[in-house]
């Protein structure tokens, strides 16, 4: 005898099907999640290993900002040395000089005239002082002039002053250093004329030459 299935079997196939999309969705979406935070684990690993080297860099460049800060001190303190180094040279080269200068403005000075001020700067001087009349600021500036160290003596200024005397006046000047090279003298001679050692030998070639005609 023939039966006859009244099941609702489209239904069940729906539901069938429905489920079968629920399950291959589900396991899409785990995958996916799984794929996702192995991901997501591999980026936060190389970020934390940027990061470390980051650290690190920052490390190396703090040690080498205090390296560059050491050699900059030691640069500092060498530029310190050589211009103090310069300064004592300066100092011991000039030394016979400024000697002459004050010798020199002593040896020129005439009576009546006395110097209150005096200042140098480079191959300038700076003269203040005060005289017991014009004329001896007129001596003064002439013996100026004829120094084989000053040049270019210039009076600037004059002012009247009565405590000195009726013609005593206060003066400034200015005069010129002029320097001169002194001859380099040659530490085998101590500044004494060598005697002529090729002419010496010209000499004993003429006389072996003589005794050798008289021979």
């Amino acid at each position: 005898m023939a039966t006859i299935n009244l099941r609702p079997w489209r239904e069940e196939r729906r539901e069938r099907l429905k489920k079968q999309f629920i399950n291959i969705t589900a396991i899409i979406g785990g995958v996916g999640l799984v794929v996702g935070l192995i991901w997501l684990q591999i980026v936060n690993g190389m970020i934390g290993g940027q990061n470390s080297r980051n650290s690190m860099l920052q490390s190396e460049i703090a040690v080498l900002d205090q390296k560059v800060e050491e050699i900059n001190k030691l640069k500092r303190k060498k530029d310190d040395l050589l211009e103090r180094m310069q300064v004592i040279q300066n100092l011991q080269g000039n030394r016979p000089l400024i000697v002459h200068i004050f010798d020199e403005l002593a040896r020129t000075v005439p009576d009546g005239v006395f110097y209150s001020r005096m200042e140098r700067k480079g191959d300038k001087i700076f003269l203040e002082g005060t005289a017991e009349a014009n004329s001896r600021v007129s001596s003064l500036m002439r013996r100026l002039d004829e120094s084989e160290y000053f040049i270019n003596p210039n009076l600037t200024k004059v002012i009247a002053n009565p405590n000195v005397g009726d013609q005593g006046n206060d003066f400034v000047l200015t005069v010129d250093l002029e320097i001169k090279s002194q001859p380099m003298v040659s530490k085998e001679s101590d500044g004494e004329p060598q005697p002529d050692k090729k002419g010496k030998k010209g000499k004993k070639g003429k006389k072996n030459a003589a005794k050798g005609g008289k021979k």
